[in-house]
């Protein structure tokens, strides 16, 4: 399980790049939401496969969905952006 600043430093080992003001987003969503790292890693992973970058206010709205829904595992979120075509 990575925390979420391994998870980033993970995907900008694979090429993805993140400005300062994303990363912003990510930890205000995960605190703001008050998400586990898997749950902020799943919304981090959805939003770039959903949009094709990251976007800040689709994976603050998305993270909020999910913890709303009381979605907890990377796996259920999958299952829940499946189910609802978000993907």
């Amino acid at each position: 399980m990575k925390t979420v600043e391994e998870y980033l430093h993970f995907l900008q080992s694979k090429g993805f790049q993140f400005r300062e003001d994303a990363i912003g987003f990510i930890y205000f969503g995960k605190n703001y939401t008050n998400a586990s790292d898997e749950l902020a890693n799943a919304a981090i992973e959805l939003t770039l496969k959903a949009q094709k970058s990251f976007d800040g206010s689709f994976y603050v709205s998305l993270l909020e969905t999910l913890v709303s829904k009381n979605i907890t595992s990377r796996r259920e979120a999958i299952k829940f952006v499946k189910e609802k075509e978000i993907i």
